[in-house]
This record gives C-alpha cells, structure tokens and sequence, in this order.
C-alpha cells in the first residue's frame, strides 16, 4: 500500500485526488489502474464498457484498495451520467479510441467518430467545469518523416533533424485523403488542436500524452480467442498471434519500416509523473516513448520468433516469415510512416523520466504472459473440428 507522505518532483506533499479514467478497461487504463491502487492513495472512477482486464482489481471487495476504486458502465457516445463523474473528479484522464491500423481503412467514419466526436464532450465538460485533462493522443499524429520525402540515396536521411520527432517543432505530414489510413491521425491531430485552443482562449488545463507503440501483457487481442476472429491487431499482438498458432510471421511492404517500442510499466511511470505533478505538466504534449529500442518491423519479427522460443521451449519455423503487401493485409488506402522516433527533450525536462526497459526484456515479459494466457485456448480451438 501506499505511503501518505509521496511528495512530487519539487517536495511538496501529494494529496489523494479523485480521477476520472475514461476507458480504465483497456490495455493501458488497467495498468495504470493497478499502479494507482498499489501506490498512491488516489481514488479511481473507472469508466468503460468492459472491465475484464480490470477484475482482478475490483473483485473481492476486500482489496485494501476497495474503497479507492469503482467500476463504471459507460459508453460515453450516449450517456448523460459522463458529465457527473467529470465534475467529481479532480482530474479526467481520457484513453477512449478506436486505435488498431486495419480500422482505419474498414471502419473509417468509425475511427473518426471515436477519436474526434466521442472525446468532444469530455473535452467540453472539463473546460466547462475547470477540471484538468490528461488525454492520450498518438506518435501517429506526426505522420511522415520529412525524410521519407528526400532521396532514398540523400545522405540527410541519417540527419536526426529529418526524422526524429519533436512535439514542439515537428510538421505533421499526412498522405491524400484517399488514404483512409489517416483517418485516426487526422482525427486525432484535430482533438489535440482542440484541447490546445481550450487552454489558450479558456483555461482549460491539459496535458496531451503521445504513445510510441507500448507494449506488455494485456495489450490487444488474439484472434478468436478474446478478441473476433476475422480483427487485426496492432503489430506485436499480430506476430504474437502468429506465433502462438505457428504460423509464419506476416511482414507487410517487406517489414522495413521503423517503429519504437517501449514497456507499458516504464511508460505508466511518466503518467504517473505527470498526474502528481500538474505544475511541470499542464499545457504540456509529451513523447513517451523509448528511442533506443528502435528496429525496423523485420528485426521485430525475428527477435520475437527468437524469443517466444526460449519462453515457450517450442522449435521455431523453418520459414518463419512471409512477406505480404499492405493492400493484401489492409486493403485499398493503406499508407504509412517510415520511422516514429522520439525526441524526448520535454519529458526530459519537465518530469525528468527515462524509460529502463530494453526490447529484449519486455518482449520476454510480454510473450512470457501471452504464451501462459493464450497458448492452451489456441490448441484447443486448433483440434476442435469444424462444423459442417
């Protein structure tokens, strides 16, 4: 439990505050939700529409956070009681989105709807009612590289001013709207604009969170199993899928683009920071993200297939990838960023937080649990016979 004595980054005692968590039942709400409870005094109001990855946090009721923490309901597309829990809380945090990459071309008005439309409301009520807002946003919001555009023989191509993203002084370079791939960039640029123009005209305090590619247990889904047969998951969750069913790891575009990777507890770790300390955060967007675990998607496939069999003592495939195009895996309008690196200078400098984990460790972490949640279920939905 918890210390009543935690102090923030500039020694002032922390007081226990009341925190409104939209979507606490996803990947990232239950970690940060198991952070809250197992070291703050901080009261959780937990909004989703399903809470399975949060159970184990609210059942038995005698938790010694029981009291800190309570469980609700909620769609926020249609539902007035959003509005009341925001006014009880000292703080919104708001990790609602539609946010896997196979969506973006299927489900566009969808992903627009969720990420825009959906958060609008929330936004409003904590402007309204002189509530702080942390919301989650994405490293997918600064699109392209200006490098992307140079010559693929240009030697500014390795100049870190061409790639590397900076919150404060990077464009945000999208591709033609027929590339409905950006619709959950476009989406979420234009809320970000939002949030920042309620600070600037009316006060609202804020901060914007920007994730590169967090990974750990509970990410996503596998297929069929808790998640719909037919979905797509993002990368990791994708190749884990791939290698729990030994199956071939399926490298879109041939798996050259470049992507970072950070653990979920080490990125938990910088919200916490900026959720005690509102001084160092508010008006703030930061990069949370790892730059030293940066591979491109083939080298992520490899390591993984190296992994998964020294956690599952299982040999790996003969051929254990196969490149397929982004039109076969998306279908039509699929287009994407060649590298999402980084530039932690803000985070650094405001929170003072570094992430620890390297790649190797929270790939061995992550496939550990996905190969002991997963790897029975798989075999057995694998033997059972199909219905004529």
């Amino acid at each position: 439990m918890a210390s009543a004595a935690r102090l923030d980054l500039d020694g002032y005692a922390i007081k226990p505050m009341t925190i409104c968590m939209i979507g606490a039942g996803g990947f990232i709400g239950s970690h940060l939700c198991e952070k809250l409870m197992a070291e703050t005094m901080h009261k959780v109001l937990a909004v989703d529409v399903y809470s399975d990855k949060i159970k184990h946090l609210l059942e038995p009721a005698t938790h010694p956070w029981s009291d800190r923490i309570q469980f609700h309901r909620i769609n926020i597309k249609h539902d007035s009681r959003l509005e009341g829990l925001i006014k009880m809380a000292d703080l919104t945090i708001n990790l609602a989105a539609i946010c896997t990459p196979a969506d973006y071309n299927t489900r566009p008005l969808d992903t627009i709807y969720s990420n825009f439309i959906d958060a609008l409301p929330v936004v409003k009520y904590c402007s309204e009612n002189n509530k702080r807002l942390i919301h989650f946003s994405t490293c997918e919001v600064y699109g392209k590289t200006i490098g992307s555009f140079l010559p693929k023989d240009s030697p500014l191509r390795e100049d870190p001013t061409y790639y590397v993203l900076k919150e404060d002084a990077s464009p945000c370079i999208f591709g033609s709207i027929e590339k409905q791939r950006w619709s959950y960039a476009c989406a979420k640029q234009l809320i970000e604009r939002l949030i920042y123009a309620e600070g600037a005209e009316n006060d609202l305090e804020f901060t914007i969170v920007r994730p590169f590619n967090w990974i750990g247990p509970r990410m996503d889904f596998i297929p069929g199993i808790d998640g719909p047969s037919e979905g797509v998951p993002r990368v990791l969750a994708c190749f884990s899928n791939n290698l729990l069913r030994h199956e071939p790891l399926k490298l879109v575009d041939g798996g050259q683009s470049q992507r970072t990777f950070v653990y979920i507890k080490d990125a938990i770790e910088a919200v916490l920071l900026m959720i005690d300390n509102p001084v160092r955060a508010n008006g703030h967007i930061f990069n949370v993200g790892n730059p030293n675990n940066e591979v491109t998607v083939r080298q992520l496939a490899e390591m993984m297939t190296e992994v998964y069999a020294k956690v599952s003592g299982e040999p790996s495939l003969e051929v254990p990838t196969v490149d397929v195009s982004s039109k076969e895996f998306y279908g039509e309008g699929y287009d994407d960023s060649d590298k999402r690196i980084p530039d932690m200078t803000i985070i650094n400098r405001q929170l003072g937080w570094n992430p620890k984990t390297s790649l190797w460790d929270l790939l061995e972490s992550t496939l550990t649990y996905q190969h002991r949640t997963y790897a029975e279920a798989i075999k057995q939905a694998i033997a059972k016979p199909v219905a004529s």
